[in-house]
């Protein structure tokens, strides 16, 4: 594996979900939990989208499909670990607001990816 796979993998995967997980705990103090999701969605969306558009330098959609595979694989395992593990949300953690982060965190790469082709 190379270097800049690696950094576009591991590295932007867990920066980005750190970015959104520590919005969380400020969002916290402000909004009620049923809402924190979709109040992060759309800033750690437009996040993710700067960073594939203006940081990844992938050159083949299959470098795009390993960044969708990778950075929703650390998604799940992150927020299994350190969401529904060691916060124990009351009401649970998985609704549609996750399926929606997860179902985008595996398409924006693949978008990019065909985005950059054109």
């Amino acid at each position: 594996m190379n270097k800049n796979l690696l950094m576009d993998s591991l590295g932007w995967g867990l920066i980005l979900w750190l970015f959104g997980y520590l919005l969380g705990f400020l969002f916290f103090f402000f909004l009620p939990p049923a809402v924190l999701g979709w109040a992060i969605l759309p800033i750690g969306l437009a996040l993710t989208l700067w960073v594939l558009l203006a940081r990844v330098k992938g050159a083949s959609f299959r470098y795009y499909l390993l960044l969708a595979v990778v950075w929703t694989l650390i998604a799940a395992a992150l927020d299994y670990l350190f969401i529904v593990q060691l916060l124990k949300p009351a009401d649970g953690y998985y609704k549609l607001d996750v399926y929606l982060y997860y179902g985008l965190t595996f398409i924006s790469p693949l978008g990019a990816a065909l985005w950059k082709k054109r």
